[in-house]
């Protein structure tokens, strides 16, 4: 009796350990527990050849029950593109994420979830239009992951379909391939802080862009990035950072590779 006590004991404790985690770049299966608040500041950077951006954003997101949370994202973003600057605020974004499946063990959860998520037009009736698509986009996708008291795994795949604008213009759909691994090497307990390393494998395969029913040159083609990152806990605070570093790509024509991403995440449970 004592035995399976403890053995339950410890069983919560770790399952509270690994319950925050998700990957940098990638998705993952973690949501909050019911009536769960969760509030996050983003920056995003990313530079090739001809544009830089830089997106600061505010998260939240509710816990709806154990298994499902939704939430939304306001995004500031300031661009600069062949010369010309814009800042403002961009399209909001509406997300849900529901865990059909999990599994408990001793300092280890197995978890898969579906995502969903709803790029608004909001940016595009702002005084700086050029922040904006003028498209509704949406994104679908599993996700799943592995997480113990040393290693973690993730995997996702996402599939983005983007909109047409009033003049017949649509961007290019993507698939989005995430495989993520973790590292936490040294253990710690819950009062303590707490680091993971990450590394992500990250693709993207996009479709041409179309132009009332014709494809258009120098769009489409896939990237393959490779990224190290951070994630440090304490308590419930927590830091996320991480680098994505393009290794290969196949793009259509002539376009510029991107030279790098880079993503900041400070995250809150209140």
């Amino acid at each position: 009796m004592t035995k399976t006590l403890i053995l339950a004991i410890l069983l919560i404790l770790a399952s509270n350990l690994v319950w925050a985690h998700d990957p940098i770049f990638g998705m993952g299966p973690h949501v909050l527990f019911k009536q769960g608040i969760e509030a996050s500041i983003e920056i995003d950077s990313n530079k090739s050849a001809e544009k830089q951006e830089f997106i600061h954003a505010l998260q939240l997101t509710y816990g709806i029950t154990g298994n499902w949370s939704a939430g939304i994202e306001i995004p500031y973003a300031f661009k600069q593109r062949y010369g010309a600057n814009s800042q403002g605020f961009a399209n909001l974004n509406i997300f849900t994420k529901y865990r059909f499946w999990r599994k408990d063990s001793l300092g280890l959860q197995e978890s898969a979830a579906v995502i969903l998520q709803v790029k608004t037009d909001s940016g595009s009736i702002t005084d700086t239009p050029a922040l904006g698509t003028d498209t509704t986009d949406g994104i679908v996708g599993l996700a799943y992951g592995y997480e113990g008291r040393t290693w973690y795994r993730w995997a996702s795949l996402r599939y983005r379909y983007n909109g047409t604008t009033n003049a017949g213009l649509q961007r290019g759909n993507k698939v989005l391939l995430d495989l993520v691994a973790g590292v936490r090497t040294n253990l710690t307990s819950y009062t303590e802080a707490d680091t993971v390393w990450l590394l992500e494998l990250n693709g993207e395969f996009s479709d041409t862009t179309n132009l009332n029913g014709f494809d258009i040159a120098n769009t489409g083609g896939r990237q393959w990035f490779l990224s190290p990152g951070i994630f440090w806990t304490k308590r419930n605070f927590a830091i996320k950072a991480g680098l994505q570093i393009p290794i290969t790509a196949s793009l259509n024509g002539n376009q510029n590779q991107d030279d790098y991403r880079a993503k900041l995440v400070f995250e809150w449970h209140p």
